[in-house]
């Protein structure tokens, strides 16, 4: 199988997976609103959840060992259209027709940027200076868009997607690395990436929990698009990876990334009432697949009820209580009778 085309594969399972993932995580929430960290510890739902993760960020990796950052990273928002039919599932609803539209869009604009990207598995690496001089510049920005006092919201978003661009160069850094044995797994220069690696993707995932404080609908866009941005500028600039077909294939890329963009926006943003309507008929305030990504729990749709559950007795009023027993009118006093 060629290289690339195997990574579009992973790429698919690990966007999958992360999907399926969020869903669980996000019903789990909604029916255990503040639960502590032992309830879910004894939760087979959640371990369920970590284990999804876990088995998509494995995948993620392996697909940076075989396919390029330029190819890799969009498909990213493969997990937005993954969790389209998921969220629709949960809440009991159907896919809207914006949601359509952003799905559409979306894989218009990621196969023109596959037919442009499309190259042989990634052999040059980050050296060490240079992995030291992204995380300098990276963690640079990060510090002036995210600097104290400012409001969360886009910039916190861009913040977020770029952490998270630059820890997935670094990942394919140590992965082909090591693979390739061209440096020990116990290496100086290993471990040292690894590190940055760990420190960009903890940065980027609290950023973006920061981001949502302020809205979702537009830094979930943002987060989802600046991660290849950054990680695609990398692939450019230093790994020496080139769009195909000349200044032909730049103009389809840019078209490409614009329709996915579109679509991504569509997929992630609110929409007005009336735009999603579920099985019954009723508007729904948060648009689901947006709650489910971002694992918002309280604009979580009410679980649906797939067994019908017996309806309840009516309530019966008591008999009146004789006129010779004392009634309460507060603590510690008695009515007159």
């Amino acid at each position: 199988m060629n290289a690339t085309v195997l990574a579009v594969v992973l790429s698919l399972f690990s966007s999958v997976a992360y999907a399926a993932a969020a869903v669980a995580q996000e019903r789990l929430a909604s029916r255990n609103p503040g639960s502590g960290t032992l309830r879910l510890l004894r939760s087979g739902a959640w371990w369920g959840s970590v284990v999804l993760n876990a088995a998509a960020a494995l995948l993620h990796v392996v697909a940076l060992k075989y396919g390029p950052l330029t190819v890799v990273q969009p498909l990213g928002a493969l997990t937005l259209i993954a969790a389209v039919p998921m969220g629709a599932r949960v809440a009991g609803r159907r896919v809207s027709a914006a949601e359509w539209r952003g799905t559409a869009l979306t894989l218009l604009g990621l196969s023109a940027i596959l037919v442009t990207a499309s190259g042989p598995a990634p052999e040059d690496v980050l050296s060490v200076p240079e992995a030291v001089a992204v995380a300098a510049v990276t963690a640079t920005l990060i510090g002036v868009l995210a600097r104290r006092g400012a409001r969360p919201g886009l910039r916190h978003a861009s913040a977020s997607g770029f952490a998270s661009g630059v820890a997935s160069a670094l990942t394919q850094t140590v992965t082909v690395a090591v693979t390739d044995r061209t440096q020990s797994l116990l290496s100086v220069e290993v471990i040292g990436v690894a590190l940055l690696v760990a420190a960009f993707a903890a940065g980027g995932l609290l950023l973006s929990q920061t981001a949502y404080r302020g809205g979702l609908g537009a830094p979930l866009a943002v987060v989802t698009l600046a991660n290849p941005v950054a990680a695609a500028a990398i692939g450019l600039a230093l790994l020496g990876e080139r769009l195909q077909g000349g200044a032909a294939g730049v103009l389809l890329a840019l078209t490409g990334a614009g329709l996915a963009a579109w679509g991504v926006v569509l997929l992630s943003r609110v929409p007005r009432a009336g735009d999603a309507e579920d099985l019954d008929g009723h508007d729904h305030e948060e648009h689901p697949v947006a709650a489910v990504l971002a694992l918002r729990p309280e604009s979580a749709a009410a679980e649906p009820a797939w067994v019908p559950r017996p309806a309840e007795p009516a309530w019966v009023p008591r008999p009146a209580e004789p006129a010779w027993v004392p009634r309460l009118s507060g603590p510690g006093h008695l009515t007159r009778l």
